[in-house]
């Protein structure tokens, strides 16, 4: 059996599994699976293809059958779904001589239903470096974040020692397990570096 998106699923949404059978040396053999969910957290929506829905928040588990042979049953995680992305701070930001970091650039991710995406991806990129020729920048601590438990994240961008870029443009993006874009995504800061 194999669940998609490490085996999570955001509230509202579907996702489907797959599987095979196997016969005792391990060759797949021509059968049908048929699937079931022993919580309603997780609905079976269609048996014979294992589409499912995330019907409420929390663990569910998730089973496979031909015949009278049953796989064990798998956990699945329903998981907020992000509704909208923001900034949370100061979409522009000026670094005076001297310094080499930038204030925050801070998003908060919010859920459906008041709930907190804790734990979701959110990535920042370095979008434009003006002059197009400029030094290269750092995004610090990395570009790929997790959500902390209120659902935010936070880089700072680090300019190189010597030349000093005129502007950034950084983008902070989100998406849901379906590969969508969050709403509000991507979010845009611009970091101005004074000479």
């Amino acid at each position: 059996m194999i669940l998609p998106d490490s085996a999570r699923v955001e509230v509202t949404d579907t996702f489907r599994p797959s599987g095979r059978v196997l016969n005792g040396v391990g060759d797949s053999v021509s059968a049908e699976l048929f699937w079931t969910s022993f919580d309603t957290t997780l609905q079976v929506l269609d048996s014979a293809t294992g589409v499912s829905l995330g019907a409420f928040l929390g663990t569910a588990r998730l089973q496979a059958r031909t015949g009278n042979l049953f796989t064990n049953p798998q956990t699945v995680t329903v998981v907020p779904r992000p509704d909208s992305i923001r900034a949370l701070s100061a979409v522009r930001d000026t670094v005076l001589p001297g310094d080499s970091l930038s204030d925050s650039l801070s998003v908060q991710v919010f859920g459906l239903g008041g709930a907190i995406p804790a734990n979701r991806r959110v990535v920042f990129t370095v979008a434009a470096i003006f002059p197009s020729n400029g030094p290269d920048v750092t995004l610090v601590p990395r570009d790929t974040l997790a959500t902390n438990s209120t659902g935010v994240a936070v880089v700072r961008v680090r300019r190189p020692s010597g030349a000093v870029p005129d502007s950034v443009f950084v983008t902070a993006t989100m998406q849901h397990f379906n590969h969508t874009a969050v709403d509000g995504s991507p979010v845009t800061f611009v970091v101005e570096f004074r000479p």
